[in-house]
């Protein structure tokens, strides 16, 4: 099994620091909180779409990010179970939008940076941000990976242009060939 993974909500349980930085700007810049449920579902969209659906200036764009880079380092445990099937993996690889240095120091806080061959951070290494394909078809070319594990379409719609089969995680909204809400022993079943 050979598979290619996003970081952020997918390996890591970041959407509550995720969540709390965009309500914080939020309030900051209308005044007021809004519905966590309703906001969270825009988020896991991405992030650029929340701030226009909520009308928020893109001002506030780098208020978020640091809201969101000091919650996300103090918290954001990896999901339960992902240890195990990285492990199980013969292959594991990620594409990021974090920087390769902060995707390192979290898997290395956690335990996890042994499990993976390859670490591709669009903005590091050359490549387009997802939903661009390049470096899904880099990684694919490379290791002739089975399947592509994220949480959002833009994990996604790359994987299935580089010729991957999908899993989506938490997120039954996206078009994927497997849906998971846990990593548990239905991944290994789901997954051949």
């Amino acid at each position: 099994m050979k598979l290619l993974w996003d970081l952020d909500g997918t390996i890591f349980d970041t959407y509550p620091a995720i969540l709390n930085s965009f309500i914080a700007v939020h309030e900051a810049a209308h005044g007021e909180t809004t519905d966590r449920n309703e906001a969270l579902r825009w988020l896991k969209r991405n992030s650029k779409l929340a701030f226009q659906q909520y009308r928020i200036s893109e001002d506030f764009r780098p208020l978020f990010t640091e809201l969101d880079h000091k919650q996300s380092e103090a918290g954001s445990p990896p999901f339960d179970g992902i240890k195990e099937i990285l492990a199980a993996a013969d292959v594991n690889v990620i594409v990021t939008h974090r920087t390769k240095a902060s995707t390192i120091e979290l898997l290395t806080k956690w335990g996890l940076i042994d499990f993976f061959d390859e670490i591709v951070s669009p903005e590091d290494d050359g490549f387009p941000r997802k939903p661009d394909a390049a470096a899904y078809h880099y990684l694919n070319e490379k290791y002739d990976l089975d399947w592509a594990i994220g949480d959002r379409s833009l994990d996604l719609i790359p994987a299935r242009e580089a010729g991957l089969k999908t899993v989506s995680f938490q997120n039954a909204d996206i078009e994927a060939d497997v849906y998971l809400d846990a990593y548990d022993e239905t991944f290994f079943e789901k997954v051949k």
